[in-house]
């Protein structure tokens, strides 16, 4: 795990290592053990690696590394974890240097390339990982980042040349990138609390996408990217071939799969533990590393004082059954308070997930024990963990059959009562209802219904689940709106159900924009590596392959997940009401952040980074500030964005 970054430039090429060092001194804290540059004089070129020592920690493993022959050398971020079985594969064809001078990933990568070439070497792969490549046979630069997205890789064609690094800050701190503001970004990201695909907050700044590759022959000739896996591929294979077992099959299939990948993923040179949440996702994760650990696991869980966001005694009861070494630690609000001025520093583009807080606090607990942690993250984009994807069909079967003038006048009814009086409303009526009829937050669930109601289609009524502003193009004035629906007809996979779209949808957005950020971010502001064992590309094809009934039945998420996990943990330590990884961000922002939101969105502070319609976001403060109302979502939104631009602009 590591910080890379880079400069190609024809007009200054004597520039080229000074700049490049620059960039890198501001990604110290993704590499902490060691910083090089590399600098190739005639073409320009300069390469630089900050460096999180994880497998090999001698100077064997350094980067900028350059292969056996001489002809590639490559700067990588992140990790191979099948890296010594793709070692063995070379020996056993003799495609391999008279002697490795180490035993890296990143050595055995270089090796792999030259025998295979890059794509081939790529999908031969299981990883985590962006990197730059130099050819010096063609004269050729290629980035290419990991298939899902859990690396980030920015770049940027200047007048100067191009420049390249893991986080934005690298680019702009060499004064060669315009601080151009875009404002498409900024109404995607007051939808999506994030900046989605190839999107930046900066004009002219790209993001390379998940499994994809693109070459530059020149500082400013970049070829078309290309893809080496795709999500959509995943799915048309599982689809053409799906799994016809029995469901004992399918649990021990899975069984298989994540014992495989926890094993490589396991490998460490330095100590190595795991996120313990008391969930599905997690609580399984750490089972299966229990079951293969010769000693008890570094387990890790916070809690908060606060019930309904406590998850700590689960993740406890959990712990204490596995045998794990766990740690845990109760948050004040003062500690996640105290963070809320530090993020625009941890994330270099807006982005306002609020389980950015508590998401930085359990690494950097675990960051004083050890230095990679294996977490739960995707086990519900891959298993069917999400509540839309059981709501979401039958609100399309509901409102469907009805006119578009009645959805319209239903929705402007629901939205005409903030959600706490529907709650009260509901609470008075329960009392007379069945218990079967019962049901909490109410007002929640009706709002979504709301907002779902004027949707003509599948995709708008997706989006509708995972908006944070309904028309951010109305509160970004001279905006347009980058989406594009997928089509379901020319990726073969017209046959697939809604909640199969929605999960696919995810894969290729919310998993990659929002969760993967997150957790990159948060954790490697603290030098943590995170790993996703969820996220192993066979084990996502085995799951593409899956018969919904296997993700979830009779209304239970994550069904087949939940199979295995009860082979090693009772069901009744698992089986209580999902408590989400989050903060009371909407009663802090009427109390203790209160002074901190109003000096951001003071008319004055609006008007001076002049992004937002002033009156509209006005309006929404104060209906929050009124207790009737919860828009903590979208005012995080602004309040984010607000806080990069003076962390950013100045």
């Amino acid at each position: 795990m590591c910080g890379i970054a880079g400069i190609w430039t024809e007009r200054n090429p004597q520039d080229a290592a000074g700049l490049a060092g620059k960039m890198i001194g501001t990604l110290h804290h993704r590499g902490p053990d060691g910083q090089s540059v590399w600098h190739h004089g005639p073409a320009g070129l300069a390469l630089a690696h900050a460096r999180l020592a994880i497998v090999d920690l001698s100077p064997a493993g350094n980067q900028p590394m350059v292969s056996a022959s001489g002809r590639y050398t490559i700067v990588l971020n992140g990790e191979i974890y099948n890296h010594r079985e793709l070692r063995a594969r070379l020996e056993r064809a003799e495609q391999v240097p008279s002697a490795w001078r180490g035993h890296s990933d990143t050595e055995t990568l270089l090796a792999a390339i030259e025998a295979w070439g890059l794509e081939a070497c790529l999908q031969a792969c299981t990883g985590m990982f962006a990197l730059a490549l130099w050819d010096r046979h063609t004269g050729s630069l290629t980035f290419a980042r990991d298939r899902f997205g859990e690396k980030p890789l920015y770049y940027a064609v200047t007048t100067d040349g191009m420049v390249f690094a893991s986080e934005l800050k690298a680019l702009m701190c060499t004064g060669l990138v315009p601080k151009r503001l875009s404002r498409d970004a900024a109404a995607a990201f007051l939808r999506y609390n994030n900046i989605p695909g190839a999107q930046c907050v900066f004009e002219g700044v790209h993001k390379l996408e998940p499994g994809h590759l693109v070459t530059f022959t020149s500082p400013a000739t970049p070829g078309a990217a290309r893809t080496y896996w795709s999500v959509a591929e995943a799915w048309r294979s599982g689809q053409a071939r799906p799994f016809e077992g029995s469901d004992d099959d399918a649990v021990a299939g899975l069984q298989a799969h994540l014992s495989r990948t926890l094993r490589d993923q396991m490998l460490a040179d330095v100590p190595l533990g795991a996120f313990l949440s008391g969930g599905v996702d997690s609580s399984t994760i750490v089972a299966l590393m229990q079951a293969q650990a010769s000693q008890p696991v570094k387990t890790f869980s916070i809690g908060f004082d606060v019930p309904q966001y406590n998850e700590a005694e689960a993740a406890k009861a959990v712990a204490q059954h596995l045998g794990t070494d766990h740690t845990e630690l109760y948050v004040t609000p003062a500690d996640a308070l105290a963070l809320v001025p530090r993020l625009p520093t941890m994330y270099c583009e807006p982005f306002a997930d609020s389980s950015q807080l508590p998401t930085h606090l359990v690494a950097r607990m675990a960051r004083s024990k050890v230095t990679v942690a294996l977490s739960g993250d995707a086990g519900d984009e891959v298993f069917g963990g999400y509540n839309r994807y059981q709501f979401g069909p039958v609100v399309e079967r509901r409102i469907t059959p009805l006119p578009a003038p009645l959805r319209g006048l239903l929705a402007r009814l629901i939205k005409g009562l903030p959600e706490q009086q529907w709650d009260k409303l509901f609470d008075v009526a329960g009392a007379l209802l069945p218990r079967r009829w019962r049901a909490s937050h109410v007002g929640h669930k009706l709002y979504k219904v709301g907002r779902a109601l004027p949707a003509g289609n599948r995709e708008a009524l997706y989006r509708s689940f995972i908006s944070q502003w309904e028309e951010p193009a109305k509160v970004v004035a001279g905006s347009v709106e980058q989406w594009s629906s997928p089509n379901w007809q020319q990726l073969g996979l017209q046959g697939l159900g809604f909640a199969e779209q929605m999960m696919v949808m995810d894969a290729l957005g919310y998993l990659p924009n929002d969760i993967l950020t997150k957790v990159d971010r948060a954790s490697m502001a603290v030098s943590l590596e995170c790993r996703a064992p969820f996220l192993d590309h066979q084990l996502y094809e085995f799951a593409a392959s899956l018969p919904m009934r296997f993700k979830i039945r009779d209304g239970v998420t994550k069904w087949l997940v939940r199979q295995l996990l009860y082979r090693h943990v009772p069901r009744a330590l698992i089986e209580r009401p999902k408590v989400g990884f989050g903060v009371p961000i909407d009663h802090w922002l009427r109390a203790d952040l209160r002074e901190w939101a109003e000096n951001l969105l003071s008319v004055q502070a609006l008007q001076r980074v002049g992004m937002f319609d002033v009156a509209t976001v006005r309006t929404a403060w104060s209906r929050h500030l009124s207790g009737r109302w919860n828009l903590q979502h979208p005012l995080w939104c602004v309040l984010m964005y607000q806080a990069w631009h003076a962390e950013h602009m100045g």
